[in-house]
């Protein structure tokens, strides 16, 4: 697994002291707490490290991991894995005694996520995604379509090496129905949280001779709509803010590595 080989196995987290009553509790406090962050899941687990543990008597832990796996985002987006692992935390003891996690203070933490490529494609189905492909009003599309707003369906996306993606997709205009788009970009990340779809380069292959021109200029604007649409701002859980500093292709996965800013805890404002 991703994590595993990057972060070392979940066993080898945790400390010798992990059976102590402290981390016991704090560990499952932790973890009903944070399954709270998603629509559903198929595990969530959390490790607390204190060392000793009689500090966690003062509200000082030395960190604490969460992983999940099968992970529902708004009920509708689908996270094949996350792990977020934090620097220090000043946690309220008392509060966590009556099965509650507030922290003193903001924490940083290690964040990764990994999305598989068909969670990805459903994904475009969603209803906060498909606002932005209906009703297309950009005058790269809308040239060609008489001024009427454009719609862009059955989109799907294939993984390749190196950061690399195909795009499909089909559009119809007045004239003219199911036309093919077909693009090859590079994925990447800008200002940390908004994902671009970089050298988008229209694929002719397979496209009748006819319907090239117009296949192509659709392209163009379908790119266009496509950078405008990933904002992770969209996508922050409650009380976590996440940032991506670097996104990679493996296989059918696409990986993102950052951080994440953890205000508080869920329901714990």
């Amino acid at each position: 697994m991703v994590l595993t080989s990057m972060f070392g196995g979940f066993t080898g987290f945790q400390s010798k002291g992990s059976n102590d009553f402290g981390e016991r509790m704090i560990n499952s406090v932790a973890t009903q707490s944070l399954r709270h962050l998603f629509s559903s899941s198929d595990a969530v687990e959390v490790a607390v490290r204190c060392s000793p543990p009689s500090k966690m008597l003062q509200g000082t832990i030395d960190s604490f991991r969460m992983e999940g796996r099968g992970l529902i985002i708004r009920k509708e987006f689908e996270a094949a894995e996350m792990m977020f692992e934090t620097d220090a935390v000043s946690i309220d003891v008392g509060s966590a005694i009556s099965g509650k996690i507030r922290l003193r203070q903001p924490t940083q933490a290690v964040a990764q996520v990994v999305l598989n490529e068909d969670a990805i494609n459903r994904a475009f189905e969603a209803e906060l995604v498909r606002q932005h492909l209906e009703g297309v009003t950009d005058e790269a599309v809308t040239s060609l379509s008489g001024g009427d707003p454009v719609t862009f369906r059955d989109v799907h996306i294939s993984l390749m090496p190196d950061q690399a993606v195909k795009i499909t997709a089909k559009t119809d205009l007045p004239n003219r129905k199911d036309i093919p788009i077909q693009l090859l970009a590079k994925v990447t990340v800008e200002k940390r949280r908004r994902i671009i779809f970089a050298d988008a380069e229209f694929l002719p292959d397979g496209i009748p001779d006819d319907m090239i021109p117009l296949s192509e200029t659709l392209t163009k604007g379908f790119a266009e709509v496509l950078n405008r649409m990933v904002d992770l701002e969209r996508f922050n859980l409650d009380g976590v803010l996440l940032r991506v500093n670097r996104l990679e292709t493996k296989g059918n996965q696409l990986v993102f590595s950052g951080y994440a800013q953890i205000e508080h805890f869920p329901g714990m404002v």
